[in-house]
């Protein structure tokens, strides 16, 4: 992969300072929990079908007593896009060059009450250079409270730096995050949104806030839940729920899609689905 230069350096190191600041958050609940779960991490490298270096990353998994299954991974890859695969990214259609650099974030809870989460951000490279990414809460037992605080921590993020950002991503997240062969949401929505360019400073800028809002109000919801008594119905739930949760990132996921294009790491590209799921 070639040196990076200084926007795409800055990018991969913001991403991998908050993949740090959230696994030593997560890893401060579960001992608030009684448990000693810690984060395992397995760096791997991706060579680019040219033959040359293609960069690498690390995916971050913990299993404990409050996180049934959290996984934070980190990536910096670079090469050429298959012919097939450019036609479908901007600025790659003439030159399949890339760089690309992110964070992405799935954690499954072991208590019904405590939602399921989903957070990414990244920055791409081609001959354009955009930020996308977002944020969205999925409970398997929806709670008005959890969903307001969540939407509200988000909405003042966009807040800070345009006021159309707000309705424009959470109804860009509606509609992506929803399952058509269900007529369904995947969740209780967030904020979605993709190909910000021609401000490097102003949407990096951004692009940390919603890191930061993530960092800020999901912790919260999980402690406010996790000690929350729970039925063999609210687990029944949990389990159906899941199932939808994988019907949608094996269907339609494009951060799937994109790692799988691009020869990225299986376990890592996978760690989104759940450690248990049922189909009635």
């Amino acid at each position: 992969m070639k040196p990076l230069d200084d926007q795409q350096q800055a990018a991969r190191d913001w991403f991998e300072s908050l993949r740090d600041r959230i696994c030593a958050e997560f890893e401060a609940i579960e001992r608030e929990a009684g448990s000693d779960a810690a984060f395992d991490y397995l760096p791997w490298e991706r060579e680019d079908p040219s033959g040359e270096p293609g960069g690498g990353g690390v995916r971050g998994l913990m299993k404990g007593r409050v996180f049934e299954k959290v996984g934070v991974n980190v990536s910096t890859v670079g090469g050429r896009f298959s012919e097939e695969f450019a036609r479908s990214i901007p600025g790659a259609e003439e030159d399949p060059s890339f760089f690309a650099t992110g964070i992405s974030l799935v954690a499954h809870m072991a208590n019904p009450r405590v939602p399921a989460v989903h957070m990414n951000t990244r920055f791409l490279a081609t001959t354009r250079r955009w930020f996308g990414g977002g944020a969205d809460l999925n409970p398997a037992i929806p709670n008005a409270e959890d969903t307001e605080d969540f939407h509200a921590r988000l909405r003042a993020a966009c807040a800070a730096h345009d006021p159309t950002f707000y309705p424009r991503f959470a109804k860009w997240a509606e509609d992506y995050f929803w399952l058509p062969h269900r007529n369904r949401a995947r969740g209780v929505g967030g904020i979605f949104y993709d190909r910000l360019e021609g401000h490097f400073d102003a949407h990096f800028a951004f692009t940390r806030d919603v890191g930061e809002a993530f960092l800020d109000i999901f912790p919260q919801i999980v402690r406010r839940r996790m000690a929350e008594p729970y039925s063999d119905a609210d687990m029944e739930a949990l389990l159906e729920f899941r199932g939808r949760y994988v019907e949608f990132n094996l269907l339609y996921d494009r951060g799937t899609l994109f790692g799988l294009k691009t020869g990225g790491n299986i376990d890592a590209i996978l760690m989104s689905l759940p450690p248990l799921a049922k189909w009635s």
